[in-house]
């Protein structure tokens, strides 16, 4: 936890509601949401894990095998969420989409937001088994 300066106490009853975690800046990940203060990194959100609390949706996210049940991963657990709510809708590993059905995944993370997020390009590429330039290619296509 990171030592207290004003800006973490003011998210932390924010940061306990949504059941995140605050980390130090120099243990934040990629799709941690860092919080600056006059422009240095005091601290990182580290939101919920959905897919936990999925397991279809975890299965869908990462490619593993598992069902592909119906339903969603709930929506508020950043991009990993996003991307296995996608997942569980298109019915399979991302990475194993047609391109047809990768491009529809990115409108539909789009439309959820997914883009808003820190490193968001660079995550959903990864999770779709695309370059980001394709990724871009794909949003642009669309606009």
């Amino acid at each position: 936890m990171p030592e207290q300066h004003p800006l973490v106490e003011a998210v932390t009853p924010l940061v306990e509601r949504l059941n995140a975690e605050l980390v130090a800046p120099g243990d934040a990940r990629a799709d941690d949401v860092p919080l600056l203060w006059e422009g240095e990194p005091v601290a990182a959100v580290r939101l919920p894990n959905p897919i936990a609390s999925s397991p279809a949706a975890a299965a869908a996210a990462t490619g593993t095998t598992g069902t592909t049940g119906v339903g969603s991963a709930g929506g508020s657990g950043g991009v990993q969420g996003l991307l296995a709510e996608v997942a569980d809708e298109l019915g399979g590993p991302l990475d194993q989409l047609s391109r047809h059905d990768k491009q529809q995944a990115v409108l539909m993370l789009e439309a959820r937001g997914a883009f808003e997020f820190r490193k968001s390009a660079e995550i959903v590429a990864e999770a779709l088994g695309v370059t980001r330039f394709t990724v871009y290619n794909y949003l642009n296509r669309a606009r």
